[in-house]
Formats: C-alpha cells, structure tokens, sequence
C-alpha cells in the first residue's frame, strides 16, 4: 500500500476554549491538505486534544468535576470549531482516549526494554503553570522567574528520566544536513543556536502517581504517570499505530493490521513557534529511539496580537473565531487568517482590516466579478456557453501554474496573491472589453461571445484554485456555472473546461456587502 500525505496540526491543550492562534493554525492546516487532495494526494490529516496533566486536573477540581468530564465538555466546543471551520480532518485524537493511551504505553515499554530511560532524584524548581521543571539558568538576573511560569516550587521527588543528552550531536548533524527539515529558516538557526550554545539535560518524563494521578499510567512502574508533553508528542504516531500502520505497529511491535493506512513518517507538522523546541528537539530524539524516521518537515508560524496589542482575556482584547464566523462566514475567516499573515512571522488582526478585506477583495473582487460574469452571460446568451475563446488562456494558465507550484512547497499566502492576480485581470478585462457596449452592436456578437466565454472560464478556473482555501465558496461557484463535480482537482485549473454549448444555473452573491461596524 502506498504512502498517504500525512499532515499534523499540534494538540490543544483543553485547558479554556479557543482562540484565533488555534484556528489558525487549523486553517493552515487544511489549506495544505485540500490542495494536496487538488494535487492528487490521498491525504490524512490529524488534529485533537492534549487533555492530560497538572493544569487540567486543577481546572476540573476548580468546578467540581473529574478531569474526564471536564474533558468531555470542553472537547464539544473544541470539536464544534473544526465544524465551523469546515476542516476536512481525517481523524481528532483525544489523549485521554483508550486507543492513544495503549498506544503511549507500548512506545514507553518499548523505549525501556531498549534501556532509554533511568530513574533518578530530582532537586529543584518546578513550573506548575508549564508543567515544567525549571534551573537556575531559568532564573531573572534578580534571582526570579518570568512571570510565564507562574507559581514555581521547589521539589524534591523520584522519577524516569529519558535520555536526550546522548543525541544532541546527531540533532545537529541532522538538521544541518537537512535544510527543509524546519522552516521558515530562521526558526531552524533559532534550534541550532539552541542545540549548539546549551548542553541538553535529560527530560524528566514521569510524574508520581501520588502528586498527579491525571495521566498515562507507566506500564512498567504504576507508581508514576506520564509527563504530558512525552504523551501529548506521541499523538502523532499513536493514531496511525491504532489504525493500524503497517510501519508503526512493526516498530512498536503490536499485531500487524492487513488493512492499516501507510502514514508516517508525517509529511508536514504545522504547530506555534512557542513549542519548536519541543517538536524539533525532543520529538525527533524520541523518535530515532523509537527506531521511527523523523517527519519530512516542521513549519513553525507565529502568534497574533489584536491592534497591535498582545490577546489577552482578561483585558478583552481577544478575537472569537466563533463570533467572527457566525457574522461573516468560515470562508471570510480563512481567507482573511491565510491573506493577512504568511507562515512564520507574527501578524496583527484588526477589525478595520478585516473589513477592509472582505469588501475590497472577496465582495467587490471575486463576488463581484462572478456575479457580473455569469449575469451577463444569462442576459446576453440566455445563460448558454459561447464559442470557446483562447483571448486570456495564456495569462491565466501561467497564474495557475505558479500558484500550483507555490501551493506544493506550502507558500500559501505568495499562491493565493497569485490566485488574486486572475481575479483582478478578471476585472481589469470586464473594464477593457465594456461587454454592455458590445451586446448594443449586432456586429459585435463573435467578440461579445469570447468576452464570456473568457470570463466565465475565469470563474471556473479560480473555483478550482480556490478550494482549498474557500471550499464553500468555491463550490457555490461551480453551482452557478451548473457543474455537477466538485472542483477539487487541479487537473482541471486547464484553459477550455467549460464546453460551449453548457447551460449555466445563474449566480448568486458570493459574499454580501456588509454595514456592520466591528467583525
């Protein structure tokens, strides 16, 4: 069996309800799975929870519950957004689920038989916050610690520790030789100035079942619970080995499943540069101790302020995707989060540009053009293709291509100005060409005839190219064109699909112009 495209989003800590950092990492996410479908690609593409650990089992207790019914009702709000999202997620991993857990505890079984972990004292300082624990190269120059750690205590108690020190030479090795392995690039001199300027310290990845019952249990000591980023990493091998991946179970050495999806190693891991180190250093260690291959690549993004400011909650400077969506749609939102924001650098919402956005480019660019388009192709031929024209065949093939290419390496912002690009020559055409003047002169009919054809097969052609960013969107486009298929291939991004001849059903507003003061 073949190899599927595997693609991973980080897990969100179920902690609180989410945020526009969360969507838009999942937006990410699903642009890059729908357009590697369009290329042809199967495709699985994960996404899901981190329940376990400290801060859960405190918020729990904070509203009387046990942690797996706080659980439970959080991951409804959290499973609801990649609805409202419209993600096309093959799978949503839960780590408190029985099939993740069983999974933990044979990556953990096998790593121990192999002689990766020892148990040791630990002394020192510990982040209750960030689950974490803290030395004193943590601390201020005035002896104290950020404020990101919260309450920080001091332990002393027994635990495993994995060794991570051993490979922090072939790390480096590793990602020198593999350019591609993390991007943007100045994320992985970032890791490699870690990797090189500090002595890896062996990660302690258990906690006392005593201090923290809410977790994995070890399988080869009960006394102790999994560290929850040790468990929360594993996610990304633990549901293709529970589905049975043929690789995964062979490595694991579970029972071999005759039907399970070839997935890793991941093609893509798309997570926020706050947890790099976490994915492009423990989890690759972890991973070549398991005796698995490292994933093909690790995209780093960046955070979103709100006018310029940090989000915060308590001060209610916050964006609720939620909220957004229910007033401008999930096509909106995603278009708005890929446009605004190139993977990698920070971005910054305002309310302003988002309107800005929505009016200029997706009401009066591409709803305007599609509505114009496909109105006059039923005023002046009754909504009947034309005669196929070649007029714009050679400027919108050569978008379509570039835009292709730049969607394969995962530029997703440099593809969709591309896309842009059509719509706009779209426009531009209309304004040139003056259609409504041509329809008043009976010796125009043959250049009336192309200006639609031409137009209307712009419309198609942007349906196609803009699936994976606006699926419904592209989809209603292809409705009014009266195609039966979903445009969902980019076989078909080809000059001429429209056949002469073929009945459109008519258009609609795409995207409604809107008075209201604040997204």
């Amino acid at each position: 069996m073949s190899k599927q495209f595997y693609i991973t989003t980080a897990i969100d800590y179920v902690n609180g309800t989410p945020h526009l950092g969360h969507a838009y990492e999942k937006v990410l996410a699903d642009v890059i799975a729908r357009s590697r479908r369009s290329l042809g690609d199967r495709v699985f593409f994960l996404t899901g929870l981190d329940e376990h650990g400290q801060k859960v089992k405190q918020a729990a207790q904070a509203q009387g519950l046990e942690p797996q019914a706080y659980c439970d009702e959080l991951a409804l709000s959290w499973q609801s957004l990649t609805t409202r999202l419209n993600l096309s997620n093959n799978d949503f991993v839960r780590t408190s689920s029985a099939r993740h857990r069983e999974m933990v505890q044979a990556i953990l079984s096998r790593l121990h038989a192999n002689g990766h972990f020892y148990q040791a004292e630990y002394r020192g300082y510990y982040s209750t916050r960030q689950e974490t624990f803290l030395t004193e190269k943590d601390r201020r120059p005035d002896g104290t610690f950020d404020p990101f750690y919260g309450e920080v205590i001091e332990l002393v108690e027994e635990n495993y520790y994995f060794r991570l020190r051993e490979h922090q030479a072939w790390l480096i090795d590793y990602i020198e030789a593999h350019p591609d392995f993390i991007e943007p690039d100045y994320r992985r001199n970032e890791v490699l100035g870690f990797l090189k300027h500090n002595t890896l310290e062996d990660l302690c990845s258990t906690r006392p079942a005593t201090r923290l019952n809410w977790g994995i249990p070890v399988p080869f000591d009960p006394d102790f619970v999994t560290y929850v980023w040790f468990d929360a990493l594993s996610n990304y091998v633990t549901i293709p080995a529970a589905l049975g991946d043929p690789a995964l179970t062979a490595a694991l050495a579970l029972p071999a499943h005759p039907a399970g999806p070839a997935l890793w190693p991941a093609d893509v891991q798309i997570l926020g540069k706050d947890i790099l180190k976490f994915h492009a250093v423990y989890w690759p260690i972890m991973l070549k101790a398991i005796g698995l291959p490292l994933p093909r690549k690790i995209l780093a993004h960046g955070w979103w302020q709100k006018d310029g400011q940090r989000m915060s909650k308590s001060t209610g400077n916050v964006v609720d995707p939620i909220a957004v969506i229910d007033e401008w749609g999930a096509d909106a939102f995603r278009y708005y989060v890929v446009r605004e924001l190139d993977i990698g650098p920070d971005g910054n919402w305002t309310d302003a540009g988002f309107r800005s956005r929505y009016s200029a480019e997706l009401a009066n660019g591409l709803g305007n053009l599609v509505n114009r388009s496909l109105s006059m192709l039923q005023r002046y031929r009754n909504g009947i293709v034309p005669a196929r024209s070649e007029e714009l065949a050679s400027e919108i093939s050569t978008a379509a291509r570039t835009a292709i290419g730049q969607l394969r390496e995962y530029r997703l912002q440099p593809a969709l100005l591309t896309i842009w690009s059509i719509v706009n020559r779209a426009n531009q055409y209309v304004d040139q060409t003056t259609p409504f003047k041509l329809a008043k002169d009976p010796a125009q009919t043959a250049k009336l005839d192309a200006v639609l054809y031409n137009l209307a097969e712009c419309c198609r052609i942007l349906a196609v190219l803009l699936w994976p960013y606006i699926p419904t969107s592209a989809e209603r486009i292809y409705d009014q064109l009266g195609l039966a298929a979903k445009p969902d291939s980019f076989d078909a991004a080809t000059w001429g699909g429209l056949e002469p001849g073929h009945p459109i059903a008519g258009p609609q507003v795409l995207f409604p112009r809107k008075d209201s003061p604040t997204p």
